[in-house]
């Protein structure tokens, strides 16, 4: 048998509507949701359709719309660290829309990200994504776009525009209850560097926390970078200044790894003597943590897919502008 003659038509619209017994155009309207038809009927067209394995045509779906059912993701963080359980959340919004994805790298620079946003304009995608890799605000990504735009974890400043953000404050308020739960009451905060939004707005959440339970900060936030290396730095500094420290809050896990290690080669017994907690929820330093730590999620997965749904309700039609936050959860290991 030849390959041609081996080869299986594709069903079309035409088997369906044959099969269901209905003219072209009532199968059309049933399998795309549109005109006045009996549910009896959209049902006998959608089972016919199973029944032969119909796949819609994409170019046909996409005349019939005046949409291409993709959607633009321009992100600016290279390693992946934040951009990943958000574009796991975005993928997975956007699969229940039936669209598709083109995933651009702007490494933070801008020269980039206007040609990545001329390309996906140029594609005509129905939408775009702006995820960044911290929590500072930035620039819209231009002005009079003629698709909407979502900015996740790194909101626009402008309040006209449509921001997924994680609840920085919150997360921070979670971290200090939980010391305080376990007994702790000469807390401290070891942090990145105070340029950094989510630096500010996570020792901010902390000194409230702490305000509203009655407690003072032991010393001042001790802001840095975020590292290990600092982590471990800040822990020697703190004990000399405070030697009676009976719990930190770290800005980071990876700073709180640095910190478990410099406050365990002090001879701080941990948990026991001092409770440690982080931020991010970074399995993979968090659970390699000598001992395992305690953390905040900061929910970025659901973040992602916030950002989706935001974006997939505004191609619809039903836009919904300004700062949209989602809280995060405290996992609670051995620290």
């Amino acid at each position: 048998m030849s390959q041609q003659a081996g080869t299986r038509r594709r069903v079309g619209i035409a088997d369906v509507a044959a099969r269901a017994g209905v003219s072209l155009g009532t199968a059309s309207k049933a399998l795309n949701g549109r005109g006045t038809l009996r549910e009896e009927t959209r049902a006998r067209v959608r089972a016919a359709a199973d029944e032969l394995g119909f796949a819609p045509s994409t170019v046909a779906r996409s005349l019939l719309s005046g949409r291409t059912f993709t959607v633009g993701i321009i992100t600016t963080d290279s390693y992946g660290r934040f951009s990943i359980p958000v574009m796991r959340g975005v993928e997975d919004s956007l699969g229940v829309g039936e669209m598709i994805a083109f995933l651009c790298d702007s490494r933070d620079d801008p020269i980039r990200e206007a040609h990545h946003l001329r390309k996906l304009l140029e594609r005509q995608v129905d939408g775009i994504i702006v995820a960044g890799r911290r929590t500072d605000p930035r620039p819209p990504l231009s002005e009079n776009l003629p698709v909407p735009v979502v900015y996740a974890f790194a909101p626009s400043n402008d309040p006209e525009d449509c921001s997924v953000v994680s609840d920085e404050r919150g997360a921070a308020r979670l971290a200090v209850e939980h010391l305080v739960k376990t007994g702790r009451r000469r807390i401290a905060h070891i942090t990145g560097p105070q340029s950094h939004a989510a630096a500010r707005e996570r020792a901010a959440g902390a000194a409230d926390a702490l305000a509203e339970l009655g407690l003072a900060m032991a010393g001042e936030p001790m802001f840095g970078s975020w590292t290990e290396t600092w982590g471990r730095f800040a822990a020697a500094q703190l004990l000399r200044g405070h030697p009676d420290v009976d719990g930190v809050f770290c800005g980071s896990d990876v700073v709180a790894r640095g910190v478990t290690d410099g406050l365990r080669e002090a001879g701080a017994a941990l948990p026991m003597q001092v409770g440690v907690v982080g931020i991010d929820n970074w399995e993979v330093i968090a659970e390699a943590a000598r001992p395992p730590l305690t953390t905040v999620d900061l929910g970025l997965e659901q973040l992602g897919h916030r950002a989706g749904d935001l974006l997939l309700a505004a191609i619809d039609g039903h836009p919904a502008p300004g700062v949209h936050v989602v809280e995060g959860h405290l996992v609670v290991r051995e620290s």
